[in-house]
């Protein structure tokens, strides 16, 4: 049975079926699932939504029911205006489906955050000098043989399996001049996090991981001065840019051992589900879903990333813009709903306002708790001081603070955050301005 109740209204064990809002007017990911902290609570209450749709049948009833229309006399409550379009029925029936969430035992971490971040730096050194190495011989115009680069996509595929918040966190740190390897590594280690999400086989994950390594090969053949440029560029040099998809694509056709899965995510990353992408303008079933998930990957390693021409935005942030240009048809809307489960509401490194007035960066995920990771703190909004750094879990019973919402360092300018958020010394240097922040990467950027 179905109610309309108030926020105000609701506890720990309600089975939330509808939020009477905007997907960006409250902190949660998904549109149905049990209410099960009071962390999940306060940031509900705290959020602009005021009504929601609540399930008896499938979770506890409120003390007192709003004065509204039960499911029994309106049996359907009234469409919210979604910030992430629909997707077709049939693409999404099983997720429709008022059941409860189903467990994902695959993705369950099988290490500490803290010890896989140690591997995971280690792993990020060293990949760089491969990567590198990969695309020197791809300008000297030598033959790739993806055998040679599964080792490494092997050791990226474990690290995430132990601990996918490590390397993805790290991967997206990068001086400018190491950005085009880097970018590499970074895509490969979203592609293996969101097939495990996705529950693909193993030889798909590895796969996937593969095609993140190799997606933009094709930037071999680009100037290093054009793909480096600090400013605009001209009409030409993005026109040259704009190529790299297809010369990577006909590197890898030459190359020894690259399966049909890389060579189409090297090709369409830059396509969109609504045709405006390049270089073939390819939607819908014409699009497979590899190159739909190359796509989310490249954009959010390329919008996180600081660049020579732009500072690179905060985690959530992105998010939120991704959300805004999904609408837009930009990215598969079932897919993206999955990168936001994968990376959390908040990702590692997002920077938090908490309702004590504090500010902190995320620092680690809370299964099943996605309004409420660890954070830890640093400053007071309230004094414009620094306080005493304190790592908190916002998921644990005796914690009585909470997320209020997503901050912009762009505002703040705290030059320290992602060594606050991995505990790694990374020293890069960040852009004095960005340029052009409302432009949409995956079509108008160098990603």
């Amino acid at each position: 049975m179905l109610k309309k109740v108030r926020v105000d209204q609701l506890r720990a064990g309600v089975y939330l079926h509808e939020l009477c809002g905007a997907w960006l007017d409250h902190p949660f990911w998904k549109k149905r699932f049990t209410l099960s902290t009071e962390a999940e609570l306060a940031a509900l209450r705290a959020s602009r939504v005021t009504e929601c749709w609540i399930n008896v049948s499938l979770g506890s009833d409120v003390a007192e029911a709003a004065p509204a229309k039960s499911a029994a006399r309106d049996p359907a409550p009234p469409a919210p205006a979604p910030a992430i379009p629909v997707p077709p029925a049939s693409a999404s029936a099983e997720a429709a489906k008022p059941a409860a969430e189903p467990a994902r035992p695959s993705t369950a971490p099988t290490a500490s955050l803290a010890d896989e971040m140690v591997r995971a730096e280690t792993l990020r050194r060293r990949s760089r000098e491969s990567v590198d190495a990969l695309f020197y011989d791809a300008r000297m115009g030598r033959a790739l043989d993806a055998e040679a680069c599964m080792p490494l996509v092997d050791d990226i595929v474990a690290s995430v399996t132990r601990n996918h918040g490590a390397l993805t966190s790290l991967a997206r740190l990068k001086t400018h001049d190491e950005y085009t390897f880097m970018h590499s590594v970074a895509v490969c280690a979203l592609m293996v996090s969101l097939a495990r999400k996705l529950e693909l086989n193993e030889s798909g994950t590895r796969q996937a991981g593969l095609a993140g390594l190799l997606h933009d090969i094709g930037k071999a053949a680009m100037p290093i001065d054009v793909l480096n440029k600090p400013g605009s560029l001209t009409d030409s040099e993005f026109a040259l840019i704009r190529t790299h998809p297809a010369r990577g694509r006909e590197m890898l056709r030459q190359g020894k051992g690259v399966g049909e899965i890389a060579i189409d995510v090297c090709a369409h990353h830059h396509e969109r589900p609504d045709g405006q992408g390049y270089p073939d303008r390819l939607s819908g079933a014409a699009l497979s879903r590899f190159a739909r998930m190359g796509a989310l990957c490249d954009v959010y390693d390329a919008i996180t990333s600081n660049r020579p021409y732009k500072c690179g935005w905060d985690p959530a942030e992105s998010l939120a813009r991704m959300a805004a240009w999904t609408r837009l048809g930009q990215f598969d809307p079932v897919l993206f709903h999955a990168f936001v489960e994968c990376m959390g509401i908040y990702p590692i490194g997002s920077l938090v306002r908490l309702r004590s007035g504090r500010l902190g960066v995320v620092v680690d995920q809370n299964p099943g708790a996605a309004t409420a990771p660890r954070v830890r703190v640093f400053f007071s909004t309230r004094s414009g001081l620094s306080v005493p750094t304190e790592t908190i879990d916002l998921a644990s019973p005796r914690c009585r603070d909470g997320i209020t919402g997503r901050e912009s360092n762009a505002k703040w300018n705290f030059p320290f955050l992602d060594e606050l958020a991995t505990g790694i010394e990374q020293g890069r240097a960040r852009p004095a301005r960005a340029r052009n922040p409302d432009a949409p990467a995956a079509t108008g950027g160098r990603s």
